[in-house]
């Protein structure tokens, strides 16, 4: 319940929102900027990646003054009083307000807009001696127009930029691991930088190191329910091979509607495994009553299968028709219901279809020795009797 707020913490702190994040960490700005060029150059060719953004570092215009101090000794100026005469111009001084009814503003004084952005022009700026002359501000400093840092972001007290991508038409996992196989081979980080890999990207990666203590203790605590339920270890693995028969299925739905393993396709896994085993347990339940009145094991078999027909295909009716508008579903949200939807519709499906055929099979196979033991039995003392 609390997956998306993290999620939404998350994205606040690291400022991304992307399915991939590249994080380039390191010291020097200016490598960092041209770290994250080459590395959004080398990914570029890779199958589905979309969406490819270099966090802008560099690029903002900024006008540097360099004083000569000598000449600000012999005019009798000060540093200060140079940097606030030059502030005021650029921009602005409040020097009184206005008041329009309830309204109040501030009167800036400063230079007009077009003043500003020429710098031939600010260079002739005449600076206030404390003698009461006036020089032009290119005599007390050399003025220059260079690009300076547009924004220096830092992550965990590291500065980083930041390379971002989306994909399309495939897996995500797949997807990272080609990424990073591209970086490896043609981007050379230098000693003191490292790449970390964020985004969507890492939330698979935490959400499937919890699937993968999640979902085999959910099986074995299936396996030791349907042990303890029947008594019988042998019923309980027939039972159980409803699973890799739904599996089958829900990957076939994937792989015909060209959607790509996802966290929510992993859940609909889950989901679709307990409505497996739902249906063989009814199944051989029912031919184990039939079993206990003594009927016999292939008619017991046949009777258990033909009763149970109509019911099990109505359960998977009825679940396959409830996700339809989710498998179809194209707005908000659909990237979550449509691979959740999909897998749990092919899976029951199959499982449907298989567990007819491919339960009542296992029974017979599993129970034979059993059932011919028995008949044995009863020719013996058959013959005793008589």
């Amino acid at each position: 319940f609390l997956q998306p707020i993290q999620m939404r913490f998350n994205e606040l702190l690291a400022g991304v929102r992307s399915e991939l994040a590249i994080k380039v960490f390191g010291d020097d700005f200016d490598s960092l900027a041209a770290l994250g060029e080459e590395i959004g150059s080398a990914i570029a060719q890779v199958e589905g990646i979309a969406d490819i953004q270099v966090e802008q570092l560099t690029g903002l215009p900024m006008l540097n003054l360099v004083p000569d101090r000598q000449k600000l000794m012999q005019h009798g100026i000060s540093m200060a009083e140079l940097q606030s005469q030059v502030a005021t111009a650029m921009g602005g001084t409040v020097a009184g307000k206005i008041y329009q009814g309830d309204v109040r503003s501030d009167i800036v004084v400063r230079l007009g807009e077009s003043r500003r952005q020429d710098v031939d022009a600010l260079s002739y700026l005449p600076i206030h001696l404390p003698d009461g002359h006036t020089v032009p501000l290119q005599e007390l400093v050399s003025l220059e127009l260079v690009s300076g840092a547009n924004q220096i972001n830092r992550e965990n007290g590291k500065r980083r930029v930041v390379v971002t991508a989306n994909v399309r038409g495939r897996d995500l996992g797949s997807f990272v691991a080609d990424i990073q196989q591209a970086v490896a081979d043609k981007v050379d980080i230098p000693a003191g930088y490292w790449l970390e890999y964020g985004g969507t990207y890492q939330k698979l990666q935490s959400a499937s190191q919890r699937l993968s203590i999640v979902v085999p203790v959910t099986l074995l605590m299936i396996i030791g329910l349907l042990i303890l339920a029947l008594s019988s270890f042998k019923d309980a693995m027939i039972i159980f091979t409803g699973v890799p028969l739904a599996l089958t299925g829900g990957i076939a739905a994937l792989l015909l509607r060209d959607i790509p393993f996802s966290i929510s396709a992993a859940v609909g896994f889950i989901a679709l495994s307990g409505i497996a085993i739902l249906n063989g347990l009814v199944m051989v339940s029912f031919i184990r009553e039939l079993r206990k009145e003594g009927m016999g094991l292939e008619q017991a078999i046949f009777d258990g299968a033909l009763t149970r027909l109509r019911p099990v295909l109505t359960t998977a009716l009825v679940a396959s028709l409830g996700f339809i508008p989710m498998a179809l579903n194209t707005g908000i949200g659909s990237e979550v219901q449509r691979p959740l939807a999909t897998v749990v519709i092919g899976g029951i499906i199959s499982s449907t279809l298989l567990t007819l055929f491919v339960i009542p099979a296992l029974y017979r196979i599993l129970h034979k020795d059993k059932e011919s033991l028995l008949t044995d039995v009863e020719v013996l003392e058959s013959v005793d009797a008589k």
